[in-house]
């Protein structure tokens, strides 16, 4: 019979430590990667979302019969447009903010604080997308905040549209940076 030696199970306990702290790396990397990957699609689909209520907000200004406000009072307005009595829709639902869960939008008001004309994002943290944008977005490039990339209608040539965004209601955010460029209108130029 042969013997074995006293040492032999401290090589192999050691082995397997070292092969279960490589999966454990391994391991914590695959979800960092998976966690930035959600996060950039959440980035997308905010610059997706922002499309929709860009193209809403120019739709409710356009639709609007002469001597009624050119800017919903809410975002449900954009929902079913209440200036008509059959259903209007400019969105068919608002969208919960892929940024932010179930927080609710931060709105940029008209100058005289009746009505709608932006939206952003509350969510916290620095976006991961610096550039790359498209052209009607091209003044989000380098913004530290989600709430920097403000998504209003494209103004109109007579539009006295403020030069920053001005948030109101509950829950907003302070407005984005003023001394970061045009970031009142993210229309295209």
């Amino acid at each position: 019979m042969a013997k074995s030696r006293p040492n032999e199970g401290g090589f192999t306990y050691l082995g397997l430590l070292i092969i279960l702290a490589i999966i454990g790396v391994v391991a914590a990397a695959s979800l960092q990667a998976g966690a930035l990957m959600q996060r950039r699609a959440a980035e997308e689909s905010l610059l997706d979302i922002g499309s929709d209520f860009r193209a809403a907000l120019r739709g409710y200004a356009d639709s609007t019969p002469a001597g009624l406000p050119r800017s919903p009072r809410t975002l449900q307005d954009l929902v079913r447009d209440p200036r008509y009595p059959g259903v209007r829709r400019h969105l068919r639902r608002v969208p919960p903010d892929p940024m932010g869960g179930d927080q609710p939008w931060g709105l940029v008001m008209s100058p005289d604080g009746a009505g709608i004309i932006g939206i952003y994002s509350q969510a916290p943290g620095h976006p991961i997308k610096q550039d790359g944008f498209p052209p009607a977005y091209q003044d989000f490039r380098n913004r530290d905040r989600y709430a920097d990339w403000v998504f209003t209608q494209a103004p109109a040539r007579n539009s006295q549209l403020p030069s920053r965004p001005i948030p109101l209601g509950p829950g907003a955010s302070p407005p984005p940076n003023p001394g970061a460029g045009s970031s009142g209108s993210s229309g295209s130029r």
